[in-house]
């Protein structure tokens, strides 16, 4: 479901970088048949190819927070994003859609990259901090989006979500680590999701009930049937 793009840290041409990464975002059109967008300016480019699942008619990305100039491009879903619009905004925010990722924009806009762990959902994304001049990257918690990071010769920063994006562009290539945000003010990942069992001394101390299991199953799948479209489950 949709594919991204993002330059970032450009060093070169911006127009000229703009007209190499439409090239690159054509290479994984595939993964986004409804709708082509880009975001250029002096420091970053977004690219959007987009698979219509929530707000079919006005979620097209990138999405730009009217306010503040900040740029989005997410691959994935927000599951719980009404939740999060309702309960977690302290401010008042103008949005423009009814987009699932849009409240990305404003949770970055009060909390900084410490809203990722409120996030129930599949996800990874490029948010441009235009007035900051910096930008956040994330992926979900147990990495079930495919995202992609590497460097050309001259230091800018590609992020994709197929590694045939960038293969012949990137001298360094690497793949974004599950449960990691990177910030460009910082240049380092850091983890932000830490469940309790994932500890190497953490052992479950309740019954194997195979009931609860089956329910959570269950329940996963019902929250994960969340669109504006027909779908199939295989």
């Amino acid at each position: 479901m949709c594919g991204i793009l993002a330059l970032l840290e450009l060093s070169g041409e911006p127009h000229q970088l703009r007209k190499e990464s439409l090239a690159l975002v054509k290479r994984i059109r595939h993964r986004g048949p409804d709708w082509s967008g880009v975001y250029s300016d002096e420091n970053a480019i977004l690219c959007h190819e987009r698979l219509a699942i929530v707000d079919v008619m006005s979620g097209a990305q990138p999405l730009v927070d009217s306010t503040t100039g900040a740029v989005l491009a997410v691959n994935g879903e927000i599951y719980n994003h009404i939740e999060l619009r309702n309960q977690n905004l302290n401010n008042k925010h103008d949005f423009q859609t009814q987009s699932d990722c849009e409240v990305l924009l404003y949770l970055y806009d009060e909390y900084g990259a410490d809203f990722l762990d409120k996030l129930n959902g599949i996800f990874a994304f490029v948010l441009y901090d235009k007035a900051r001049k910096t930008y956040l990257i994330a992926r979900d918690h147990i990495g079930i989006i495919p995202l992609y990071m590497g460097w050309d010769q001259n230091g800018t920063l590609y992020v994709a979500s197929e590694l045939k994006a960038i293969v012949d562009v990137c001298k360094v290539i690497e793949e974004f680590p599950p449960g990691h945000y990177y910030l460009g003010t910082e240049k380092k990942f850091v983890r932000y999701y830490n469940p309790t069992w994932n500890r190497a001394d953490k052992l479950p101390d309740a019954p194997a009930t195979p009931q609860l299991l089956s329910d959570a199953l269950e329940s996963s799948v019902r929250r994960q049937l969340m669109c504006d479209v027909p779908y199939g489950v295989l």
